[in-house]
């Protein structure tokens, strides 16, 4: 006996991004026209550096306006980023009477709004999220395309699930609270952004890079919007990944692992940074960049407050093991996407934007690093 179960679904995970500034009232106003239906009760979670600037005041914000809230705080850092934390958050909502009638406000960097989602999209089997970035990390990277998850000591962000938000804010007047380090690191995926898809944005950066450091308000709004129109328009053609949206991947694949190697004394920024000049350096190699135009990104990296050499102390062979727990890596083989020229990305084939490199190819690159 056999009896099917048809289940066919059309979702719309449609969302609006608010890129302003002072942010908190407009949130309170959404919640209250509805932004999260019916809902009274939200978690708000948050690191240990943004509780206090930030988190704090949204959720008194919120009981103020007679909604249920309470506060969960994580360890600022990227090593707060692991299975271990997402169960801390979940069993420390449980004990504070959380269930399926909730939502989750992320309020933080890049960090807190992977485990925030990832905790919504599986708590009670998956409640509504909310995300106030307050870095640009956040509003570079986290705040287009739902992806949420957590490492491991074997992988990075291997483990997690696409998870869209209701709606995203980025508050440009949280960059101001930034250390500069913080703000460079951030500022590494807005390059990554101009290297892969937009040459007019990466001239706009070399000539205003010292005017977003310096915290200039237009230049800031316009890398805010920037970099989510370019990561959205990749991934409304590849919301799961399938091809095209591992354009994004750009400068991770040794990014990701150079961080991991190095304990994480490197910010997430900092890494891909240096992962984006070794596939520069590497695509060179294979004829698809030429010295000028590795120079100008190299340079742009730089003059951002970024690395661009491998520290010393990390171990080349370290590091060539560790590219292969990247999660493009099919069949064993490590697999890059790489630049080309500037504004652009080499295609290998249909839907297919990685190619196959070898362990000599990426280790001879890594020694010249």
């Amino acid at each position: 006996m056999k009896f099917r179960c048809t289940l066919k679904r059309v979702v719309d995970d449609s969302y609006d991004i608010e890129i302003g500034r002072k942010l908190q009232q407009k949130l309170a106003d959404d919640l209250r026209n509805g932004l999260a239906g019916g809902i009274k009760r939200f978690a708000v979670v948050t690191d240990s550096n943004v509780r206090p600037l930030y988190a704090e005041g949204i959720l008194s914000m919120l009981r103020d306006k007679g909604y249920a809230a309470e506060m969960f705080t994580i360890p600022a850092g990227e090593k707060s980023k692991t299975r271990e934390m997402k169960e801390f958050v979940e069993d420390a909502m449980l004990a504070k009477g959380f269930r399926r009638d909730c939502a989750v406000i992320a309020v933080g960097g890049g960090v807190v709004t992977d485990l925030a989602g990832f905790t919504a999209g599986t708590f009670g089997r998956g409640v509504p999220f909310i995300n106030y970035a307050t870095t640009l990390l956040a509003a570079a990277d986290a705040s287009v395309g739902g992806k949420t998850a957590v490492d491991t000591p074997l992988a990075t962000n291997l483990i997690g699930l696409f998870n869209q938000p209701l709606k995203v804010y980025i508050d440009i007047d949280c960059w101001k609270t930034l250390p500069a380090r913080q703000l460079s690191s951030g500022l590494a995926e807005t390059v990554k952004h101009a290297c892969l898809g937009d040459r007019e944005m990466f001239e706009y950066l070399e000539k205003h890079i010292d005017d977003i450091l310096a915290g200039d308000e237009e230049a800031c709004e316009y890398i805010a919007e920037k970099n989510c129109d370019i990561k959205y328009r990749v991934v409304m053609q590849d919301e799961r990944e399938s091809g095209l949206r591992e354009i994004l991947n750009l400068g991770h694949t040794v990014g990701r692992a150079i961080e991991t190697v190095s304990d994480y004394t490197l910010l997430h920024g900092e890494a891909v940074a240096i992962g984006l000049a070794a596939q520069a350096r590497l695509s060179r190699s294979f004829g698809y960049m030429s010295d000028e135009d590795v120079n100008r990104t190299e340079q742009l990296l730089v003059r951002a407050g970024l690395p661009v050499r491998i520290p010393e102390g990390i171990s080349r062979d370290e590091l060539l093991r560790k590219l292969y727990t990247d999660k493009k890596v099919r069949d064993g083989r490590l697999r890059f996407v790489l630049q080309k020229g500037i504004g652009e990305v080499v295609q290998f084939g249909e839907n297919d934007y990685a190619r196959r490199v070898s362990e000599e190819e990426i280790g001879a690159v890594l020694e010249m690093m």
